[in-house]
Order: structure tokens, then sequence, then C-alpha cells
């Protein structure tokens, strides 16, 4: 059963953010009609009236008025940032109301943060499912794939290649992750690493190309789906030598609250890519496993740009949650839909053996 029975009402929070709009325009075009709600008044009622769609107004500072306002509602889309700040009171809520949720999150401690509610979530018959976006549909569907071609694997390396310019939602994610430092998981354990850590060549699909590692959010989605204890996840390398040894300081200044709300408040500035840029961009998602006997298998696959395949992802999943028989708990995407989520948003290729 789902969460809430027979009813199947939609709301998506953090309406007015970039990712978020792109989702209502298509799903109106598509027939639906989502509850937009935020706390936002004059954005989330201009919103409302633009698409012609009911209103919700709220704040998440009281976890049981957020649970009322969302009692009603079966399937809850969380697309208010930064998420470290606001995933929490949104998941115990809807544990709380009874109601499915999903988030477009990439930050690991969100990932983290879902998984230690896991049991309260099955208990309660929620789904808690989180980065039901980019990067973590394709990657997510790819760990899936590659773990089917090779069950016993004990390594597992991600990564993905393409020009994106960033929303303002993603662009202070970024700068909150770099306080962090970078990370990878070793002996199923998160190990905090260097700039240069294991720097390698790889060649997402676009040419070899010298990466580094990242601290994306696939280091908990990857290991809760597979269990490798081994994952690292790359990206190409667009910085300096110089970077490499400033990095500490970096990392160190941006941990001043000072320093880095200035940082927070310009990419706050930041502006999303337009139709024309999204629709002539196109990501190459890459990955490789290994077990201990040294075989190694070598996957990818190319999706749209990365807010077309959130746009898309944030209407897929809360589809099929108004659909969903099954039990609740801490799911990631491709654990819930399967690999075959990434081939089938619109616009994807194929999952391809290397």
């Amino acid at each position: 059963m789902t969460a809430q029975g027979t009813n199947t009402q939609w709301l998506i929070y953090g309406a007015n953010g970039y990712s978020a709009q792109l989702a209502i325009e298509k799903a109106v075009a598509q027939g639906l009609k989502p509850i937009v709600a935020g706390r936002n008044q004059n954005a989330i009622e201009a919103l409302a009236k633009q698409f012609d769609l009911p209103p919700r107004v709220f704040d998440l500072s009281n976890i049981d008025r957020v649970a009322e306002q969302i009692a009603d509602v079966s399937i809850v889309s969380h697309c208010a940032g930064p998420f470290s700040a606001t995933a929490e009171p949104m998941m115990k809520a809807c544990i709380k109301a009874g109601t499915h949720y999903t988030d477009i999150t990439g930050e690991g401690s969100v990932f983290g943060l879902a998984q230690e509610l896991h049991d309260q979530a099955k208990e309660a018959g929620v789904v808690l499912m989180g980065g039901v976006g980019f990067d973590v549909i394709p990657t997510d569907c790819l760990a899936n794939f590659l773990q089917q071609q090779l069950p016993d694997a004990t390594h597992l390396v991600m990564g993905f290649d393409g020009k994106m310019d960033l929303s303002p939602g993603t662009s202070k994610t970024m700068v909150e992750g770099i306080s962090q430092g970078m990370a990878v998981r070793r002996n199923g354990a998160i190990k905090r690493v260097g700039r240069g850590f294991e720097m390698r060549t790889i060649d997402f699909g676009l040419g070899p190309k010298t990466s580094s590692v990242a601290p994306w959010g696939d280091l908990y989605t990857a290991y809760w789906q597979t269990k490798i204890p081994n994952i690292s996840i790359y990206v190409p390398f667009r910085g300096s030598k110089l970077e490499i040894m400033l990095f500490p300081l970096i990392k160190l200044a941006m941990s001043i609250p000072s320093v880095r709300n200035r940082a927070m408040e310009k990419a706050g500035r930041a502006i999303g890519p337009n139709p024309e840029k999204r629709a002539n961009t196109r990501i190459h998602v890459w990955g490789e496993i290994k077990n201990t006997s040294g075989k190694l298998v070598s996957a990818g696959i190319e999706v749209p740009d990365g807010y077309t395949v959130t746009m898309d992802g944030i209407i897929m999943t809360a589809n099929f949650l108004r659909d969903y028989q099954g039990e609740g708990g801490c799911y990631t995407p491709s654990q819930l839909m399967g690999h075959t989520l990434a081939e089938q948003l619109p616009g994807a290729g194929t999952f391809k053996v290397l």
C-alpha cells in the first residue's frame, strides 16, 4: 500500500527553485497538478498563479507543523536546498505524516541521514529516496548495472564528464562541500583525502582527461545499494598544481562561517542554463568495477544535461511512488526502480559494456 492509501496528491517543496520550476512546467504540460509549496509567499503564489496550481506556504522550523501541512499528500518532492539544512525536518515530517519523500540532493550527509532513518521509515511505510536527479540517477543505475556484470566486485570507480552551467542551488551545495574536503570510501568507511589524491587519466567518453576524486553523494548511495566497500568518484580536473598545494588552506578558509557565507551569497547569484544550452549538452557517465582476482569490467551511458535529468527524475519518481505498493525505508533510485531507470530518461542512451 502507499503511505497515504488511495491519496495520490503530490507536493513540490522549494517550488520556486530552478530545477523545481523546470519540473513543474513539464508536469503541467503532461496534465499533472502538483501542489507548489515553499516558504516564500510571494514567489509561491506567483508560481501557482502562472501555472494554475494550488499553493501552500510554510517553513520547516517545526516538524509537527510541517507534518500537518503534508498530511493530505502522498508524495513530497523536496527541492529546497541546501539540503544539509532542510532535509532532516522534511524527512521526519514525512515519516510522521506517512508521506513518501524524494529529494534532489547530492550531499553525502543527507544520504547518510536517510539511511539512519531507514528503520523508522520502514515501520511507517514511507519511502525515503534521495538523489532523484543528476548525478545520482545515472551513477546509481550504472553501479547496479556494473554489479550485475561482476557480482563479487570489491572496488567501484565512477565519474562523469560534460559541460554544465550551475544553478544557484548547486553552486551553494558545492561551496558547502569545499569545507569538508575530498573523500573516498575505503573498507566500507568514508575517508577524507587531499585534492590530488589518486589522480588518474580517464576517458569518460570525450577523450582521456586527468581526473581527480570528488566527494559526491554516490559514495553513500552506491555503497547503500551495492555494499561494495571501496568506492571512488572522479571528475575531470580543471585546476592547477598550485590549487592542489593550496587546497588545505582553501578548505580551512571555507570552514570559517563569514567566509563561507560570502561565498554562498555569491553562489546564490548563479544563473542556471537556458533551454538551448540544456538541449545541446550531453553528459558521459562512466564506471569500472573490479574483484579480488583482478577482473575488471567498464561500462558507460550518455544522458542529457544534468538539469534535464533532474527535471525528469522528479516527475518519474513521483509517478512511480503514486502507484507504489512495496515496503517503506531508505532506497536509492535504482534500488526501487531498477537500473533501466537511467535508460528511460528522455534522451538518454543505453548502458554499454566498454
